[in-house]
């Protein structure tokens, strides 16, 4: 009997002192963390896309507070929310915060089958990350779309969709938050985030081929051909010309399209523009002939 109350004397001994050292440790080691952070975090989506540039929505959460203390927001921003969840988050660390034009994704390359024909079979992983490590796809544009769909399963919106019949991507407006995950997830470049626009109207390059004009039209035939038409159209120093591929720079791009009627290739896509009217044609009695006239 006496060895068992020694032992159990030993033991609360032994679960006394390790309470108190793990008390002592948790006191002296305890990291201290802003109550602001937990909520902001709240306050975000929670999508954790890492469309902010941080490392998912408690990453942005901390940035937010760090950026407050230091007195400026600049630079952070959450896609997914926008400018809804920046204002509260902005009333609630007591700061203000630019709200900047919405962006969307777009995607730069139009050749679809009848624009860009196949040439080879690719029998291996349908990934366009694997495609394009091995070999330039199976048309002969070694810049333009694969067609896989590794951006369709890395937006989390379902707001990226490929057509079955062009094989291209396409993105759905209404769900895009533009959280870039896309951008990243194209191993060729071709998703670009571009500012929304007045009523979701854009004007924008949809080539990205580098190549030189002939052989560039070899592989497709709505490929920009670094003709430079464009570039001279412009009135507002909107486009650049270079390693033979044009550029529209949309903070400058007043939207008047008149590079999208002076390009050959139709390589200039413009969105969400209202049809052009068609022309009525004086009918033939209103336009009497000049020997009618003159009798």
């Amino acid at each position: 009997m006496n060895f068992i109350l020694i032992a159990v004397i030993v033991l609360g001994g032994i679960a006394l002192i390790a309470a108190l050292v793990l008390f002592v440790c948790s006191k002296r080691f305890a990291v201290y963390e802003d109550p602001r952070i937990s909520q902001v975090n709240e306050l975000l989506p929670g999508a954790n896309c890492g469309g902010c540039g941080f490392a998912g929505c408690g990453g942005m959460a901390d940035a937010l507070v760090k950026g407050a203390d230091a007195g400026s927001l600049e630079g952070l921003n959450c896609p997914v929310g926008g400018s809804a969840v920046m204002s509260q988050v902005a009333d609630l660390l007591g700061m203000t915060i630019a709200t900047g034009e919405p962006k969307v994704a777009v995607v730069r390359c139009n050749g679809n089958c009848d624009n860009r024909p196949r040439v080879s079979v690719y029998d291996g992983l349908r990934s366009c990350a694997a495609m394009n490590a091995c070999s330039t796809g199976e048309t002969g544009c070694g810049y333009g779309c694969l067609g896989c769909g590794d951006c369709v399963n890395a937006c989390q919106f379902g707001a990226i969709s490929i057509n079955p019949e062009t094989l291209l991507p396409e993105v759905d407006e209404d769900k895009c938050t533009a959280c870039g995950a896309c951008t990243k997830a194209c191993p060729r470049g071709l998703i670009e985030l571009r500012k929304k626009g007045v009523k979701g109207r854009r004007v924008f390059v949809s080539c990205m081929n580098k190549d030189k004009g002939a052989v560039s039209m070899k592989a497709c035939k709505v490929s920009c051909i670094g003709c430079g038409k464009c570039v001279r159209e412009c009135k507002f120093e909107a486009i650049t010309l270079g390693q033979n591929l044009s550029y529209i720079d949309a903070d400058k791009c007043r939207l008047c399209r008149k590079c999208v009627e002076a390009c050959p290739t139709h390589a200039i896509r413009a969105v969400n523009f209202p049809a052009p009217k068609p022309q009525e044609t004086p009918a033939a009695e209103n336009n009497p002939t000049r020997k009618e006239a003159q009798a």
